[in-house]
């Protein structure tokens, strides 16, 4: 059986680039994501999966970020193949209200949400956000 989700790096630029982590129930840290529904794009997704799970509802997707990834699990002993597709994306918003899948959630700058991360996926898409930012900054400079 095959997945394919879409997921968001959400960040806050407030004179301090600061991530959003969700503490899932099953005890892990990492981004927003979710299966894409049937008729659904990707970038649908994401925008509904972060007002689902996080509350916010005003996101900007930056232009040239994706990142997926691929991994297999168990559900009722049955080998399910993965896809997430992950974007960057910018939001105003720090308000978050969490939905029944997660018990928490924390703004963090880059190395404390590197540090935070459950999975050496999402610690390896967080590298890539921020390399990818960073480089964007020089260009401006």
């Amino acid at each position: 059986m095959k997945e394919i989700s879409a997921g968001a790096v959400i960040f806050v630029d407030n004179k301090e680039r600061k991530y959003l982590l969700l503490h899932y129930e099953q005890g892990h840290w990492d981004f927003p994501k979710g299966n894409i529904e049937k008729g659904e794009e990707k970038k649908q997704t994401v925008t509904r999966e972060v007002k689902e799970e996080t509350g916010i509802t005003a996101i900007s997707f930056i232009e040239g970020f994706e990142e997926k990834l691929h991994y297999f699990y168990k559900r009722d002993n049955q080998l399910i193949s993965k896809d997430v597709i992950f974007y960057l994306t910018e939001t105003k918003e720090t308000y978050v209200k969490l939905s029944f899948e997660h018990i928490g959630y924390k703004w963090l700058n880059y190395s404390d949400a590197l540090k935070q991360l459950t999975y050496k996926t999402a610690k390896e898409i967080l590298k890539k956000a921020e390399k990818f930012l960073n480089s964007r900054l020089i260009k401006f400079l």
